[in-house]
């Protein structure tokens, strides 16, 4: 057995064995063009790989650097020595794990084993909503939330038309609505640089799809939602999603939902992850809760995850950054207060 770096002779078999789309050899390829450092392990038997695990390395001022290691399984203890190792050649403070692994004791115990600690600045969400795409197109619609089926039925009956798109066009709505969205809703939305080089890597390996919702408005076909999609290991993901704030009334991205469970079981895909949710209790105040009830309305499933873990490296150059960030945020959330 030998952990080694994966060359790019082993990219099918790396992908084989990755477990979600950003762990996917495409999303390593595009993480590089943004300038980040991409390092990708593997456990080789025989000359055969049995495991792999993709970690990005992010920059930070004094020439620190964080490790990351986004949805991946829990490593084994040869493949986390080795990535240590990697991180700690590279200035790493800290490694931070989100594994797309569902939470239980067992899996708690082999995090403890790799003795991890749970991140108190964790990036992605604990939850999640999934959708099981084996159910028949009748049952999906009948579980759904009477709204949401009454809302399908007013964007079809305005003429709302969803299509998988590839122009140049539809993908500068998507840039446009994502950009209009995020200023609208006050969230953080990355540059069109990366969105871009994200599209272009991620489209040609069939991972990547852009979904448009059009509605014809005086005289002319607008488009009034976009959402990217990825499609991996039989899996649908919702990433990235945009709307404009013209016609709400017509209940595009009710049918966008309705038109991408279509397309994922066209696909042969057999569960939808909606990337996100509030968790069990929402709080109905929160920023992101119309988004959750959205969601909601089309009765998936509430997955809890692991969370976000951290190995650290640098033990005291953790303390100073985990004070710096929990002090950024404190006057992030006093500047959004006190903004009119």
């Amino acid at each position: 057995m030998q952990i080694l770096e994966v060359s790019a002779s082993y990219q099918k078999s790396f992908n084989k064995l990755a477990t979600h789309p950003l762990q996917s050899w495409e999303w390593g390829e595009f993480r590089q063009k943004t300038g980040v450092r991409v390092v990708r392990l593997g456990k080789f038997n025989n000359g055969a790989l049995s495991e792999v695990l993709q970690m990005t390395i992010h920059q930070l001022p004094g020439g620190f650097t964080i490790g990351y290691v986004p949805k991946s399984h829990i490593p084994s203890q040869a493949l986390f020595q080795e990535l240590y190792k990697v991180a700690k050649s590279n200035s790493c403070i800290f490694i931070k794990f989100e594994p797309n692994v569902i939470e239980n004791p067992k899996q708690i115990h082999l995090l403890g084993e790799l003795k991890l600690i749970q991140s108190p600045h964790p990036l992605f969400t604990k939850y999640t909503f999934q959708l099981d795409l084996e159910q028949s197109e009748e049952t999906l619609l009948k579980n759904m939330h009477p709204k949401t089926r009454y809302n399908i039925k007013v964007a079809q009956k305005n003429g709302v038309v969803v299509k998988e798109e590839t122009s140049t066009r539809a993908f500068q709505a998507y840039l446009d609505l994502t950009f209009a969205t995020s200023k609208r809703q006050g969230f953080f939305a990355h540059n069109r640089d990366y969105h871009g080089k994200m599209w272009d890597t991620l489209r040609p390996s069939g991972i990547a799809h852009l979904l448009c919702a059009e509605y014809e408005a005086l005289g002319q076909s607008k488009i009034l939602t976009a959402w990217i999609l990825f499609l991996f290991h039989n899996i649908l993901y919702y990433p990235y999603g945009a709307s404009s704030s013209e016609y709400r009334n017509v209940m595009a991205s009710n049918l966008m939902m309705w038109e991408a469970i279509h397309f994922g079981k066209k696909q042969g895909a057999k569960l939808f992850d909606l990337w996100g949710s509030l968790g069990p209790n929402p709080d109905s105040s929160d920023p992101w809760y119309g988004f959750h009830r959205f969601k909601l309305g089309y009765s998936p499933k509430l997955i809890t995850f692991v969370g976000s873990f951290d190995a650290i490296v640098n033990p005291y150059a953790y303390r100073v950054y985990t004070s710096i960030y929990f002090l950024r945020e404190k006057l992030l959330t006093l500047k959004r207060v006190l903004t009119p």
